[in-house]
């Protein structure tokens, strides 16, 4: 851990006695303990840098502030990923564990330092023959609830639209005129986005021969109906998002698209395709609500 000769600190004795411990006691295999010793080495020298001298000098926020650094990185190391950082800030865990286990310190400063949350994935966008299939496939052929079906998914697609966004609409936020739909997003967030032929087309399809059937079937008040909800399910009611939901993955079924396939993954290739297609990035996230 440090050069022959120089003085060695109480928290560069603590380490090595916790290697020992892993190597000799925990018998860890030899690969595993290099990489404990890389990052530890890297958690003395951040210590050392912090002018901490003693066990007693390290801190909950030292230990936070070791793991900003991890994902900032420094002169000599690259900023690591969530997942890198983390597996570093198991060590440090081990280490103060081992540290307070062994009466080498009192406390443990690193048990409420929590693991950077892993970046969340971005569904992969689907090919657009797929997206197509998936949108040729809604609703069982012939059906009213057909026209509903290939309507929502348009929608979807057409407009990167939320699920909750989409069901949320109601017929008067659609203007057919100008090709336009009133999208309300998080926050009470509002924005007006452009909607393409085929989403207008399936809609206007709906809206003349599929909803009108839907809406004889409110109950008394229907909160869907008396509301104008735009997608009404079969009780004349505002279709919900688990329904909505279940539209999406019996159209994907019948495509044969067997890939896991959800609103987002249509929200995203949505905006990819755009993308592809010289789209401003931008212009695409306003469009998305971003």
């Amino acid at each position: 851990m440090v050069q022959s000769g120089s003085a060695i600190s109480e928290p560069q004795r603590a380490v090595r006695t916790y290697l020992d411990h892993l190597s000799v006691e925990r018998g860890l295999a030899a690969n595993t303990l290099t990489s404990y010793r890389r990052d530890l080495r890297r958690y003395l020298q951040f210590l050392a840098e912090s002018g901490v001298e003693q066990l007693t000098g390290v801190s909950e926020s030292t230990v936070s502030g070791f793991l900003v650094r991890l994902r900032e990185g420094d002169a000599e190391h690259p900023p690591l990923s969530s997942t890198s950082a983390a597996r570093t800030l198991v060590a440090v865990r081990g280490f103060h564990k081992f540290a307070v286990r062994d009466g080498l310190a009192d406390l443990d400063p690193a048990s409420g330092v929590k693991p950077p949350a892993p970046a969340k994935r971005l569904p992969k966008a689907l090919p657009l023959a797929d997206v197509e299939a998936i949108l040729e496939a809604a609703g069982a052929p012939g059906t009213t609830l057909a026209l509903r079906d290939r309507a929502l998914l348009e929608v979807l697609y057409g407009t990167g639209a939320r699920i909750s966004e989409a069901v949320g609409l109601d017929v008067d936020d659609l203007d057919q005129v100008d090709g336009t739909v009133l999208l309300r997003g998080k926050g009470s967030k509002e924005r007006l986005v452009p909607v393409g032929s085929y989403a207008r087309d399936a809609v206007s399809a709906y809206l003349v021969r599929g909803r009108p059937e839907l809406a004889t079937g409110a109950s008394a008040g229907s909160a869907g109906d008396r509301a104008g909800a735009l997608f009404l399910n079969a009780r004349g009611g505002r279709l919900s998002r688990q329904s909505a939901w279940a539209v999406l993955a019996k159209a994907a079924e019948r495509a044969g698209v067997t890939r896991d396939v959800s609103p987002h993954t249509l929200r995203h290739s949505f905006a990819t395709h755009l993308l592809d297609g010289g789209a401003d990035v931008r212009v695409v996230q306003e469009l998305l609500g971003h």
